[in-house]
C-alpha cells in the first residue's frame, strides 16, 4: 500500500476541492476504473451509491461520465449505506461498486471506496492498475460503445428486504420502543423502514439530511443526542449509526452507551451457546482488554487485528471466522453480509436480545471493561526509531512487568500523523494513568534525542 499515490486502506479520501478530492480526478477515476475493468473482456458494469453530503451530486455525475466515457455501464442507486453497494454489487452481478463517502467525517470531505464484483473491498493489484491508468490520457471509446447510465429501481425497499433476511422469519420487533439516530446520512430512509416493518415502534432523530448535517453532533461518533433521546422518551434501546452506515452501537433503556466491544461480546457469548460461531473472535489493537478477558473465559480464541476493518476482515477470513469488529462499532457477521453492515449488525444483537428476553443492559453485563488510559507523544523525528530506542523498550518493560499479565499496554506509531501513541488497560484506573504517564515521559525523552532524528 506504500507504493500507492491515492489509494489508502480504505479507498481515496480527503478535502473536498483539494486534489484528489475534485471534480476533474473523479472524471479521471471513473475513466480509469472503466478502462481497467473493461481490460479483462466482456460487458462492464459498475453501481453508484453514496452518503448524503452536498459533494456527492458533483462526484457521481464526474465518476459516472468517465465510466461511461470509457465504455462501462452504471446503476445509481442514490443515498445508500456503504454495504448496500456491497450488496448491490453482488445481487446485480455486476464488475464493480463505487461508494461516494467520507463516512463518519463532517461534509467538508469526501471519499471513494471500491468493492469488486463479489461484493468485497479491492485486491492491491487492482488498485494498482487503476492509479496506472490515472496517468494515461484521457480518451472516449467510440460513440457506439459508450456506456448507459440507468437508476436502480427499489432499491431501498430492495435492500430493506436483504436486511431482514438475515434474521429468522419469525423474527419481529412487537412490542419494542426504538430510538435510531441516523447520522443525517445513508441509513435515513433505510434503517426506520426495516425496524418499523419488523414491528418496532421507532422514533428517529439525525433523520433530515440537507447535505451539510451529516454527522453533525449525532450519529455514532456523537452519542450524546440518542443517549438523551432515550432516555427522555423512555424507549426500550437507541441505535446510532454512522454518516455511511457500516458503524453501529447502541444505548441502552438507562440511556448508557454501549460501544462495538460490548455489542462483540453479547452476540460471541450467544452464538458460542448455540454453535453459530466459528472460529476466532477479531478484534483490533484497541479492542478493550475486557474484551479479550471476556471472549478467553468462553474458551474461545481471541485475536487482534491491526485498527481498521480491512484488517478484521483479512484476519477473520484468514482464520475462518465469522464474528470481529472495532470499539467504534464496526460489527462484522461474515454468515451474514460480506462487510460491515451497521443495519445487518444491529438485527443480529436484537434477535439475540428478543430471543433471550434480555434487557440491552443486561445482556452486556456479564463483561466488564478494563479502564483505558491514552497519551499522544508528538516527535519531530522517526516515529518507528523512538518507539525502538533502548530507553524507550526498557520503560515498556518495565510497565509489562508491574502489569503482570492483569493488563495491557499498546505502544504505536501512529500511522496518519507524527504521534507515537501509549495505551495503557488495567482494572486500576489509577495505576492505568501511572504508567500511561511513565511510557509517555520515556517516548517524550527519545524523542528529543538523537533517536527521534534519525
Amino acid at each position: 500500500m506504500s507504493t500507492k499515490r491515492y489509494f489508502g486502506t480504505d479507498g481515496i479520501r480527503g478535502r473536498v476541492g483539494r486534489w484528489p478530492i475534485t471534480a476533474e480526478f473523479m472524471l479521471r477515476l471513473g475513466r480509469a476504473v472503466g478502462t481497467v475493468l473493461g481490460a479483462r473482456g466482456g460487458e462492464v458494469n459498475v453501481i453508484i451509491g453514496k452518503d448524503t453530503r452536498i459533494s456527492g451530486y458533483m462526484f457521481e455525475s464526474a465518476l459516472e461520465a468517465g465510466l461511461v466515457a470509457a465504455g462501462a455501464n452504471v446503476g445509481l442507486l442514490g443515498p445508500m449505506p456503504t454495504p448496500a453497494v456491497a450488496y448491490f454489487t453482488r445481487s446485480l452481478r455486476a464488475s464493480a461498486g463505487i461508494v461516494i463517502s467520507a463516512s463518519h467525517n463532517s461534509h467538508h470531505d469526501n471519499g471513494i471506496k471500491f468493492f469488486s464484483g463479489a461484493g468485497e473491498k479491492l485486491d492491491d493489484a487492482l488498485e494498482a492498475a487503476i492509479e496506472a491508468e490515472l496517468e494515461a490520457p484521457f480518451t472516449t471509446v467510440e460513440s457506439a460503445s459508450i456506456g448507459k447510465v440507468v437508476r436502480v429501481r427499489d432499491a431501498v425497499v430492495r435492500y430493506a428486504e436483504f436486511c431482514k433476511s438475515t434474521v429468522p422469519p419469525t423474527f419481529n420487533l412487537r412490542g419494542l420502543s426504538l430510538v435510531l439516530d441516523c447520522a443525517h446520512g445513508a441509513t435515513y430512509q433505510v434503517a426506520p423502514t426495516v425496524f418499523a416493518e419488523l414491528g418496532a415502534r421507532v422514533e428517529s432523530i439525525g433523520a433530515q439530511p440537507d447535505g451539510l448535517n451529516i454527522n453533525h453532533e449525532v450519529g455514532s461518533t456523537h452519542p450524546q443526542a440518542l443517549m438523551r433521546a432515550v432516555a427522555e422518551r423512555k424507549a426500550d434501546l437507541g441505535i446510532a449509526f454512522d454518516g455511511d452506515g457500516d458503524r453501529v452501537l447502541m444505548v441502552d433503556r438507562h440511556g448508557a452507551l454501549v460501544d462495538g466491544d460490548q455489542l462483540l461480546y453479547l452476540l460471541a457469548l450467544d452464538w458460542h451457546a448455540e454453535g453459530r460461531l466459528q472460529g476466532p473472535v477479531v478484534g483490533t489493537l484497541m479492542s478493550n482488554f475486557g474484551l479479550e478477558r471476556a471472549i478467553g473465559e468462553l474458551g474461545v480464541p481471541f485475536l487482534r487485528a491491526n485498527v481498521g476493518d480491512r484488517y478484521v476482515l483479512q484476519l477473520l477470513k484468514q482464520h475462518h471466522g465469522v464474528l470481529g469488529g472495532e470499539t467504534s462499532g464496526h460489527i462484522l457477521t461474515l454468515d451474514r453480509a460480506t462487510s460491515g453492515d451497521a443495519i445487518v449488525a444491529a438485527l443480529q444483537v436484537l434477535e439475540v436480545l428478543v430471543r433471550r428476553g434480555h434487557s440491552l443492559d443486561a445482556a452486556v453485563a456479564g463483561m466488564r471493561k478494563v479502564a483505558q488510559h491514552t497519551e499522544n507523544v508528538r516527535v519531530a523525528g522517526n516515529a518507528a526509531a523512538v518507539v525502538s530506542a533502548a530507553e524507550v523498550q526498557s520503560a515498556l518493560a518495565r510497565v509489562q512487568a508491574r502489569l503482570d499479565g492483569h493488563g495491557r499496554v499498546v505502544l504505536r506509531p501512529s500511522g496518519t500523523e507524527p504521534v507515537v501513541r501509549v495505551t495503557i488497560e488495567a482494572d486500576d484506573a489509577a495505576l492505568v494513568r501511572e504508567l500511561a504517564g511513565d511510557l509517555a515521559h520515556a517516548v517524550e525523552s527519545a524523542a528529543s534525542s538523537p533517536h527521534g532524528e534519525r
